[in-house]
């Protein structure tokens, strides 16, 4: 990519906050050809990214992205106001606090120039409710990727009751040219759709280690060797609807549906909650995944890699 090149018009990216996330997007948007600013007045946030980013390198090449000079257009500015003068987007990655974000956001909009692209990647506060520090709303909209953002394709791209049609569909435009799976959701819910499905199925799992009926390494081989595979595949709502046979998900509703009923109605009343003995045992099983958390990543990488290129999603396919 030259330097006058873009994704949807969009060249220069501000990522504002550089923790995971933060250091994850600055990795595929440096991928991608685009010059990256990082803004996070954290001492030691430019070594931190750095190591991230060389971290992500091999899967980014593995995708088939151009990795050579990736830091050469990657910069640091930890005042907020000049790292966004001349941002074509900004994404925003801070602390999950409302008054945070809402403190960002005004002095972004004060100092950003007039046609930048606002996206936050909260993963759960509503764009409606981010947007009441700006003077123009419509120029917000939530783009909240699924962890790590320079692999797995998801984001949830949720405008706010003001995000104007036109923010929207440039997010989306640029997602999509990032090689991402944007998904537009059709109304605000807390914690949108992605993480919502997440915390309910976590919630079981814990549950059923905390009673003792598998342990975490087991539940996790358990998922892996089989929903895990079969929604990579085909999500729930088409898995049951094949389970149906000939008569489909109707089928499967008249057939199965009360024995899932049964046990929707006996989980809701199942209390589940990070108590002390719940930490404790969960705690004490993490060694049973045997390796380090930089080495366990390594190997969801690699993973997921594969799971991509055997789906046809990589960048290359």
């Amino acid at each position: 990519m030259s330097e006058n090149d873009s994704i949807a018009g969009i060249s220069k990216v501000t990522v504002v906050g550089g923790g995971v996330i933060g250091a994850s997007w600055a990795a595929l948007f440096l991928a991608r050809g685009l010059s990256v600013t990082v803004s996070d007045p954290q001492p030691g946030v430019d070594e931190a990214v750095r190591a991230y980013v060389g971290q992500a390198t091999p899967a980014l090449k593995a995708l088939g992205l151009d990795t050579s000079a990736l830091t050469a257009r990657l910069s640091f500015e930890p005042d907020l106001a000049a790292a966004v003068r001349e941002a074509d987007l900004v994404q925003e990655n801070g602390p999950e606090r409302l008054e945070v974000k809402h403190e960002m956001w005004h002095t972004i909009e004060s100092n950003a120039p007039a046609g930048t692209l606002f996206a936050t990647s909260t993963s759960g506060i509503p764009a409606t409710e981010i947007a009441t520090a700006l003077r123009d709303p419509a120029r917000l909209v939530v783009g909240h990727p699924f962890n790590p953002p320079h692999l797995v394709p998801l984001v949830e791209v949720v405008p706010g009751e003001r995000t104007s049609a036109e923010t929207v569909e440039r997010a989306r435009a640029f997602y999509r040219g990032l090689g991402k799976q944007p998904q537009v959701l059709r109304k605000e819910v807390p914690g949108f759709v992605a993480n919502r499905l997440q915390s309910a199925i976590f919630r079981e799992c814990v549950h059923l280690v905390s009673e003792g009926v598998v342990t975490m390494q087991e539940l996790d081989d358990i998922v892996t060797s089989s929903i895990g595979q079969r929604w990579a595949v085909a999500g729930p709502f088409r898995s049951f609807h094949l389970g149906g046979g000939e008569g489909g998900l109707t089928h499967f509703m008249d057939h199965l549906g009360i024995g899932m009923e049964r046990r929707w109605a006996d989980m809701v009343q199942e209390k589940v909650a990070f108590d002390e003995p719940t930490r404790r045992l969960l705690t004490e099983q993490v060694k049973d995944f045997g390796g380090t958390v930089d080495e366990l990543a390594a190997e969801r990488d690699r993973r997921q890699i594969a799971l991509m290129r055997a789906l046809g999603e990589t960048f290359d396919a």
